[in-house]
């Protein structure tokens, strides 16, 4: 059972002083830190800030930025500021420059990935007598141990299943009588079309699912739940190896479509993705974050590059977390098509709206002429009767979503490749006569 003399705090500081306190107070002590580690790059970032002068949040928009960037000219030590015998982990993300984004942990960031994921789990409605059913994968990538950990400190029974495997996965599920599965959003909607087709669905008895690693819309979050016969309260996770690994933030069930930031060890803002600028509560903007507790690699504000928005009204009584809205996209994945900004999720959106569309899409960008074209090639659901009337309405529908036209192709339900393990890819570029979705 769960330690009872450290309870899971799933409610946060009521009284915006006291956290607004205890913010600054870590804010300045970590600046403290970067500043007086020794390390090169803090030295030459800091230079000329005086961590005493770090006397209430105001002062965040006057200390710089650290960007990814940062961490792969750093590459594989140079953001440490604690003796790499003291660090006792490594987790690392690809990178486009052909070298791994690379995060190392202390005894006590694990520590704290266990509370933050512990907390998510809470907040989700897993129980310490659950048994946790987790699908993401592990090893460099954070998915996998990070719910782990989050698990075992709640006090849940944890299966390590890790991702693909479907056969397996849903032997597991129903033999164990699992309440709760994690996995990404892709690889939850792929379980529940084997286990129908094996006729296992209604002996699984799955009833929370934490999603996250990719982005998904609440068109996504419909299609899951159906597919599970309804039984399922499919729930967004959010997090990312730069900060700590999944639990950074979390979704509940009785406030849908908000993410819960754990707000006293990661501090949220909002800023201008273009020009950095701090934007107000409510306006949409890019994600930044700074790691308040973490000891072996912290950050001071990460630029995301998630675009969201702190939402400042609503929420559930008793629960003080800052609240942003679910990701609407990535600035890096935003797509440029004759002018027009287009996030892969409206897309997604407009597709899962309509119910003859089924499970799986994939788009293209077709860079062969002077101008890019947009081509979407989706799955007709199992029950569609007419792909050419399905067809002309998602184009539409499309269109009116991103204000550009699409090429729509709809295929036979089933026919496109499934991911078993790892993020799903959805976006697709052809510089060439070459088909990106051939086979």
């Amino acid at each position: 059972m769960a330690d009872p003399i450290a309870p899971i705090d799933v409610v946060g500081t009521a009284d915006p002083e006291a956290k607004a306190a205890l913010q600054t107070h870590r804010l300045r002590d970590l600046v403290a830190r970067l500043a007086g580690s020794g390390n090169p790059f803090w030295r030459e970032k800091l230079a000329g800030v005086d961590p005493s002068g770090v006397d209430s949040l105001d002062a965040l928009p006057e200390l710089p930025f650290t960007v990814k960037q940062d961490l792969r000219d750093t590459y594989p030590t140079g953001m440490l500021i604690q003796p790499l015998d003291d660090t006792i982990r490594l987790h690392a993300s690809s990178g486009t420059s052909g070298k791994p984004t690379i995060v190392y942990y202390s005894r006590e960031d694990i520590a704290i990935w266990a509370e933050v994921n512990a907390r998510a789990l809470a907040l989700a409605g897993v129980r310490p007598d659950d048994t946790l059913h987790n699908g993401y994968g592990y090893g460099l990538f954070t998915g996998g141990l990070g719910l782990h950990y989050g698990g075992e400190r709640l006090g849940c029974t944890v299966v390590p299943v890790s991702g693909g495997n479907t056969a397996l996965q849903l032997q597991l599920l129903e033999d164990l009588g699992s309440r709760v599965m994690s996995a990404t959003p892709s690889f939850a909607l792929l379980m529940a079309e084997r286990a129908a087709e094996l006729g296992v669905l209604d002996r699984i008895r799955a009833e929370i699912g934490i999603l996250g690693a990719e982005p998904w819309s609440e068109g996504m979050r419909e299609r899951i739940q159906e597919a599970w016969g309804g039984r399922l309260t499919a729930l967004d996770i959010y997090g990312l190896s730069e900060i700590i690994g999944p639990g950074v933030a979390m979704e509940a069930a009785d406030d849908l479509g908000v993410l819960n930031v754990f707000d006293d060890h990661f501090l949220p803002e909002i800023v201008d993705p273009e020009t950095g600028a701090l934007l107000p509560d409510g306006e949409w903007g890019e994600l930044v974050l700074t790691t308040l507790t973490k000891t072996a690699q912290p950050v001071l504000r990460y630029r995301t590059r998630d675009i969201t928005r702190i939402v400042p009204d609503g929420g559930v009584d008793g629960r003080h977390w800052t609240r942003i809205a679910r990701l609407n996209g990535r600035a890096d994945d935003m797509l440029i098509i004759r002018g027009v900004n287009v996030y892969p999720k409206e897309i997604e959106s407009a597709l899962f709206d309509d119910p003859d569309v089924g499970r799986n899409y994939a788009i293209v960008v077709d860079r062969r002429g002077s101008m890019a074209e947009l081509r979407v090639r989706a799955e007709l659901g199992p029950d569609a009767a007419d792909a050419a009337s399905t067809t002309e309405r998602v184009s539409r529908a499309i269109a009116d979503r991103i204000r550009i036209r699409a090429t729509v192709e709809m295929v036979a339900a089933g026919s496109m490749p499934r991911t078993e393990a790892g993020k799903v890819k959805r976006v697709f570029e052809q510089v060439d006569d070459t088909d990106p979705l051939a086979g």
